[in-house]
């Protein structure tokens, strides 16, 4: 056999770039973010689905079937007015929030010094406290319930705003929040601020609440959230129906035998989730940056 000649090109190994196929990892790894994808979008239309029903349901018209189709034919938003003729809708928001403010400061107020000596070392007994307060997250509310009545009840708070708001003034959740942002602050600024002449209430307020903005951000929202959609211990509580809070008006407006309306319902509900997602939009940024910061470590 002769050689083959210099001046015949040899035929590349290399595939061309029309026939070349993506490799076995890169499919992989495209199948495994499609895969994540739509968890997300199954999981947010889980979330939003009844929200955005509720909303379209509160928006019919009076002569619309409500399960005829998803979207309304005449949207209208008559159902709010009618809603806040139905029941004194301004006088339970006006409770509502009252309740709402006193939680989101005593919780703000307390859960930082309480976070805070937590987080302090130097003084006995802190493990046992930090224990027991650990603890007591694994008893539901219900099972407190009773001794906690019983107890306002004592106080001569039933049927009385404080009375709502005392057992939420302070969570034991937010306590350790607090406790692992306060943490987190470093070291050497708390012995700079020492060698500067700061005294302990200085070095709180001035060099550790600063940092921890964004778990205070955590403390406010679940305080108000907590406090504006509790409906079990103000039901217990309040019997005067000029002291009832927002879910207790939306329960009277549901079981009302001539205002028996899914569009006045859907339209309170609404009116009550607004609140709420104002708040959160409002702090989300240091929302999310206080998960990170209020990560509990135990």
């Amino acid at each position: 056999m002769s050689p083959a000649s210099p001046g015949r090109a040899r035929p590349s190994a290399r595939p061309s770039p029309g026939r070349a196929r993506p490799s076995p990892g890169r499919a992989r790894r495209r199948f495994g973010l499609a895969a994540r994808y739509g968890t997300l979008l199954l999981m947010l239309v889980v979330m939003l689905g009844p929200i955005v029903w509720q909303f379209l349901t509160s928006i019919r018209g009076r002569t619309e079937n409500v399960y005829d189709g998803v979207l309304p034919t005449r949207p209208t938003l008559d159902n709010y007015v009618r809603v806040a003729e139905s029941f004194p809708l301004l006088q339970y928001v006006g409770n509502t929030l009252v309740v709402a403010v006193l939680a989101i400061t005593s919780n703000m107020l307390f859960a930082a010094m309480g976070g805070y000596a937590l987080s302090r070392a130097g003084w006995k007994g802190r493990e046992v406290v930090f224990t027991v307060l650990v603890a007591t997250l694994m008893f539901p509310f219900e099972s407190v319930m009773i001794s906690m009545f019983l107890t306002v009840r004592e106080m001569g708070l039933v049927d009385t705003l404080i009375g709502v708001w005392l057992p939420g003034a302070v969570s034991v959740l937010n306590v350790m929040i607090m406790r692992a942002a306060f943490l987190a602050v470093p070291r050497e600024v708390e012995e700079a601020a020492v060698l500067d002449g700061a005294g302990e209430w200085t070095r709180f307020t001035r060099v550790f609440v600063p940092s921890a903005r964004g778990a205070l951000a955590v403390v406010c929202i679940t305080s108000f959230m907590g406090a504006w959609d509790d409906f079990l211990w103000p039901l217990l509580v309040l019997t005067d129906s000029d002291h009832y809070t927002l879910q207790l008006g939306l329960k009277t407006l549901a079981g009302a035998t001539t205002v028996n309306d899914q569009r006045l319902i859907a339209a309170g509900a609404m009116a009550a989730l607004l609140p709420m997602m104002l708040l959160f939009f409002a702090l989300q940024r240091f929302f999310f940056k206080g998960v990170g910061e209020g990560a509990v470590k135990l």
